[in-house]
């Protein structure tokens, strides 16, 4: 069972930046479509980024411009870079992984790091 943990979430003002990580108990981003969710009190669960196990990246629409994700294979690590940071990106950031087996695909979820972004 792939472990995915995620860290580097807190308190920042609005303007600030922050780096999440993702840290995999085994090789899993490179060899799947990892990313970001979020979720926010009383808001459906929204994708932040995601990327490819060949590199392509996409982001949701509120994040473009200033969030990036990207990974480290040999670290087994997946992050998300997080700049100009707003009071609506407040929210729990997820770390998520989706990889094929054959016909089915496993998905796998970090436990989440809190992201407070005051005004």
């Amino acid at each position: 069972q792939v472990q995915l943990v995620e860290s580097g979430g807190g308190l920042v003002q609005a303007g600030g930046s922050l780096r999440l990580s993702c840290a995999a108990s085994e090789t899993i981003f490179s060899i799947s479509t990892s990313g970001w969710y979020r979720l926010a009190p009383g808001k459906e669960r929204e994708l932040v980024a995601t990327i490819t196990s060949a590199g392509a990246t996409e982001y949701g629409e509120s994040v473009k411009g200033r969030f990036t994700i990207f990974r480290d294979d040999a670290e087994n690590a997946l992050y998300l870079e997080m700049n100009a940071l707003k009071p609506e990106d407040t929210a729990v950031y997820y770390c998520n992984a989706d990889l094929p087996r054959g016909p089915i695909t496993y998905h796998y979820w970090g436990q989440g790091t809190q992201v407070t972004v005051s005004s």
